[in-house]
């Protein structure tokens, strides 16, 4: 039987500069989507598994970010990589995660493709997108989403999807239910037929009518906001027209600064197979290398410090002899003095840490002996104190030498004189 070339699209929806405020004081500086997770971009990942769909025509971004010079830079690169129109579409204001699909409506059909894939920026993946393409050829529906499996507790933080184990139909699906429904979750990875727009259409229209009931002029800035998780797929759930693809592959969301560092150690992981070239090998006179570790090319890494595992090093990053480093992530420009230990952290832009100075966090890890586990949503405080969690040095911080930051958070261009435990340093 021979195969037939299909044309497809891909969406990644990106949010915007109100969102992310989980991840401060990293937003400050890059936004949240164009942050490094693993060396590249977070969305880079993304980017990368739609090209590598055969019959991929066009990818999208959607969202409400300024096009500024750091987003038009990358998408000027990610086109000539990937050798396809990566195009950023700017809503006029947040319009949810449904809402900018229905408004770029023409945009995303032009052309005719027989589907779409539409994938929230937020999560890291190993972006099942052929598998999920297979499973909708064999069965077309409306909506197809990706979902796996977390365990009865954790399952309340995501929207619960409650399928036919025989047909994969969708039945029922809530987002974050009170209580328990079900232990496969949504993954925010779709696969859409053009058909999906139609029920979006049916929302929009709605909210129009509700809106002009409220304000006679018409202009209701509401009725274009639409929710994909509560207006549709709960809306929709047991008619016939969604259905869930479920996964064990890697999958994260990644909601904060902790979520990052775990979402990197994931990447990082996965690029034995995918990009082993980008992974540092051991090499006689280099640094030491154990388990997965990412190194920038204009990186300078002195011989004897020993790295890993699951570090990412950045652009003109500079690590000094004797240096220390595991389970974090040393961003563009930063500069890590002669035997600094740098443990479960990330180090901002253009950072420095002084000689003999210790910056280490908590890992929030997902527990290891619950296969079905994933990270936790963490809240930085409770009971009005700061949880301990991982450290993060904002942008051109400065850490004197033969200092003790641990679990702590510096925002950006702050000069310590002395050391600090679990405290915000504003």
């Amino acid at each position: 039987m021979v195969a037939i070339a299909i044309m497809l699209k891909a969406v990644i929806l990106i949010g915007g500069p109100q969102k992310g405020t989980r991840f401060r004081p990293l937003s400050f500086e890059v936004p949240k989507p164009l942050f490094p997770v693993a060396g590249v971009p977070m969305i880079q990942h993304h980017i990368e598994a739609c090209a590598q769909v055969p019959g991929m025509q066009e990818i999208l971004l959607i969202g409400f970010y300024q096009p500024d010079e750091p987003l038009t830079r990358f998408l000027e690169a990610a086109q000539q990589e990937f050798n396809l129109p990566v195009r950023y579409l700017q809503e006029f204001a947040p319009l949810g995660t449904g809402g900018g699909l229905y408004h770029f409506r023409d945009q995303i059909l032009a052309g005719g493709p027989e589907a779409f894939f539409v994938l929230n920026a937020d999560v890291c993946s190993d972006f099942p997108l052929s598998a999920m393409l297979d499973a909708y050829r064999h069965q077309p529906h409306p909506f197809l989403l990706l979902g796996t499996t977390a365990n009865r507790t954790q399952s309340l933080n995501y929207g619960c999807i409650v399928e036919n184990p025989q047909t994969h139909e969708v039945l029922h699906y809530v987002e974050k239910p009170s209580t328990f429904v079900s232990d496969i979750i949504n993954c925010g990875i779709y696969l859409f037929s053009p058909e999906a727009l139609k029920p979006l259409r049916d929302v929009f229209q709605r909210n129009q009518q509700d809106g002009q009931l409220e304000d006679s002029s018409g202009l209701w800035p509401g009725a274009g906001t639409i929710r994909l998780e509560q207006d549709v797929f709960s809306a929709l759930a047991g008619q016939g027209q969604i259905y869930v693809h479920l996964t064990d592959g890697i999958w994260s969301q990644i909601k904060s600064a902790g979520s990052a560092l775990y979402a990197s150690r994931l990447y990082l992981g996965q690029y034995q197979l995918t990009h082993p070239e980008r992974l540092a090998k051991h090499t006689p006179g280099g640094p030491r290398i154990r388990g997965n570790v990412y190194i920038h090319p204009t990186a300078k890494v002195a011989p004897s410090a020993v790295l890993g595992p699951n570090v990412s090093i950045g652009e003109g990053v500079t690590v000094g002899e004797g240096v220390r480093l595991r389970e974090s992530i040393v961003l563009h420009g930063a500069t890590l003095q002669e035997h600094t230990c740098v443990l479960h952290t990330i180090v901002g832009w253009g950072s420095t840490v002084g000689r003999w100075a210790r910056v280490e966090g908590t890992p929030n890890d997902p527990n290891p002996n619950d296969p079905r586990a994933h990270m936790d949503s963490e809240s930085l405080f409770k009971d009005g104190k700061l949880l301990p969690a991982i450290t993060i040095l904002g942008c051109r911080v400065r850490i004197p030498a033969e200092v003790l930051i641990l679990n702590s958070i510096v925002l950006p261009h702050k000069e310590l004189s002395r050391s600090f435990t679990n405290q915000i340093i504003l």
